[in-house]
């Protein structure tokens, strides 16, 4: 159990910027093994963002909740996972060889791509979260549970989207220096059974409530496999930025096929 909480612990402080035992460091071994629990650190970031924004919602319209809500989530997690699409937006737009491409994502300065698809993507999410709260409300009498959950299960889904990249694909920097590369030394069946059980458990609770939200996993994993084949044709791989923007981008189409569900079905 001790071995336990320090993997914990040492995905929470590579992932978030929530503060950690001082025992707890960058131990590649343990790193490693912390992608079973990046689907967990989902339930943590989740939560705070709904708590903010159900806290706000007394005080403020539903409009600056959400934004507070992001807000918060933002600084939960360092922008983690921003940087890398904004990174992934200038890498992927900017470059036309792997070397090329590799090179400008891991330039820290921020391109028109990148600020183009921040722009783009937080506008979309805004949108899409003002959407799925607002029709929840009419659909759900129990809204503000499902809501919770709404949250909780995007950040896991879209994290165990992103992580399992990792145990499908090869790393695609050959430098030693990369923060993100022990993630990508190796696995163990732990590790995939880890991030499929805390992936999936807030979705499948949510289901209780409605089966049919289970197909939205259908459209999450579809943009996750062309994600992954799009990375694997340009760069022969994924690297730390990849899987930030396939977080990123999973997490809005969870958020959309909620809404898709809705209405359709």
């Amino acid at each position: 159990m001790k071995k336990q909480l320090h993997i914990f612990f040492t995905a929470l402080m590579f992932y978030t910027r929530i503060p950690c035992p001082k025992n707890i460091d960058h131990n590649p071994d343990y790193l490693n093994k912390a992608s079973r629990y990046f689907p967990l650190i989902g339930w943590i970031v989740g939560g705070i963002c709904f708590f903010v924004y159900y806290l706000s919602s007394i005080f403020f319209t539903p409009e600056i909740a959400l934004i507070l809500s992001m807000i918060a989530g933002i600084l939960t997690t360092g922008a983690f996972h921003e940087d890398g699409f904004a990174d992934v937006c200038d890498g992927f737009g900017g470059g036309w060889t792997k070397d090329k491409i590799l090179l400008i994502m891991k330039d820290s300065a921020i391109g028109a791509y990148g600020a183009i698809g921040l722009v783009l993507l937080f506008l979309l999410k805004f949108q899409a979260l003002y959407s799925l709260i607002h029709t929840s409300e009419i659909v759900n009498q129990q809204s503000t549970i499902c809501n919770l959950l709404f949250f909780v299960s995007a950040h896991s889904v879209s994290r165990l989207a992103a992580i399992s990249i990792v145990f499908t694909h090869q790393y695609s920097r050959e430098d030693a220096s990369s923060k993100s590369k022990p993630i990508a030394q190796n696995f163990t069946w732990k590790e995939v059974v880890g991030a499929l059980f805390f992936g999936l458990l807030p979705l499948v609770i949510l289901s209780f409530f409605q089966w049919q939200l289970l197909l939205a996993l259908v459209p999450v994993f579809i943009a996750r496999f062309f994600l992954a084949r799009f990375f694997q044709k340009w760069i022969d791989g994924y690297t730390g930025d990849c899987l930030g923007a396939t977080q990123q981008v999973c997490e809005v189409i969870f958020y959309l096929s909620i809404i898709g569900i809705w209405k359709f079905i």
